[in-house]
């Protein structure tokens, strides 16, 4: 498996198929067909980076209840929907559900790989973010009970002596656990310590807003 990002095509239509293959592998991008969002399930990998260029109106499946079901299984790939229909409500309802974009057929190409490349950069970024997080995570879990008692007193700002009354302990033995908290956390300063601690509370996945390309004449 390649780890360069793919353009993943879900399209009924055998036509819209072949010229999106033709337009992104002619700019060097990688991309895989599918005619059917049951077959793009079947196959799909969350592990795989890229994004999926996704038909609203489908036989079986709508693009709609693809982006459901991916949902529901926990897969964050970037989306682009494409439709053939100006219809605003399901354009509301695609990019309220987490759609990066909404484009109209027939597709601007410029607007198309303009939506792609923010896509793998979006993905790219929500990837790179999930690592960092699963680090924090990994570190954390070495921390001894006593250790995380302090460094939940060390995150809510209070200083040695009063985690020491509080744990009923030294204020010797707080800034040992401390200087063992930051060398297990791999932070360089205090700062550091309370920004990875964050981030776990409240993850800032890369989350760009998304647009309706869509004439509304």
């Amino acid at each position: 498996m390649t780890n360069h990002p793919t353009a993943f095509v879900v399209d009924d239509h055998a036509a819209i198929r072949k010229g999106l293959t033709l337009l992104l592998s002619s700019v060097a991008i990688n991309v895989r067909t599918f005619p059917s969002a049951e077959q793009f399930l079947d196959h799909h990998s969350p592990k795989h980076p890229g994004c999926l260029i996704l038909d609203v109106r489908m036989t079986g499946m709508s693009g709609l209840e693809l982006q459901h079901e991916l949902q529901q299984r926990d897969s964050h790939i970037p989306i682009i929907m494409i439709s053939g229909h100006a219809d605003i409500p399901m354009a509301v309802q695609a990019v309220k559900h987490g759609a990066l974009e909404f484009l109209e057929k027939p597709i601007r190409e410029q607007l198309l790989l303009d939506a792609l490349r923010r896509a793998f950069s979006c993905d790219t970024q929500r990837r790179a973010n999930a690592l960092r997080l699963a680090g924090i995570r990994d570190r954390l879990a070495t921390l001894t009970p006593r250790e995380r008692q302090v460094l939940t007193l060390v995150v809510d700002g209070k200083a040695n002596k009063v985690i020491a009354t509080d744990l009923g302990v030294s204020q010797k033995t707080v800034e040992f656990h401390r200087a063992h908290i930051m060398r297990k956390m791999r932070a360089p300063s205090l700062a550091d310590l309370v920004r990875q601690v964050s981030q776990l509370a409240h993850p800032r996945l890369n989350k760009p807003a998304p647009s309706l390309q869509m004439s509304l004449a």
